[in-house]
């Protein structure tokens, strides 16, 4: 048969409360000290959890802005030039102006750059005109 040594939890627990021994050099417990083995094992503590997880992914570099919002000007660019390709050629589709309508909604987001926020309003201003011109027809 193997004996083991005590663990080093168990070691730390008898250390925090050493026994008392008896004056007359007899054996005897204290009974006010409760055994470690009926504590149960403590929770795992973590720092900031599902919380802190969710609010790294909501912070957004200013870079990744910019890009976003280059790239939601170009599309809005594209969705005009869909539109005069459309008017010179008389081929002009409710998809296009379907596709403005998205556009703008796109376009409503901030980049945080004060000159790129400044085009991005100016497109988003002639789109809004042009969706205006074709819901008259």
């Amino acid at each position: 048969m193997r004996i083991q040594g005590p663990t080093g939890t168990a070691m730390a627990a008898a250390s925090a409360t050493p026994a008392r021994r008896a004056p007359s050099g007899t054996f005897s417990v204290n009974e006010h000290t409760e055994s470690s083995a009926t504590k149960g094992p403590s929770a795992v503590r973590t720092f900031g959890g599902i919380d802190a997880l969710i609010a790294l992914q909501g912070v957004d570099d200013p870079l990744e802005r910019r890009r976003q919002g280059v790239k939601r000007g170009r599309l809005a660019l594209d969705a005009l030039d869909e539109l005069k390709i459309g008017l010179l050629g008389g081929t002009l589709t409710p998809a296009t102006l379907n596709k403005l309508r998205s556009a703008a909604a796109f376009l409503k987001d901030n980049s945080g750059e004060a000159g790129l926020d400044g085009v991005l309003d100016e497109i988003e201003l002639r789109v809004e005109v042009e969706i205006a011109k074709l819901s008259m027809r």
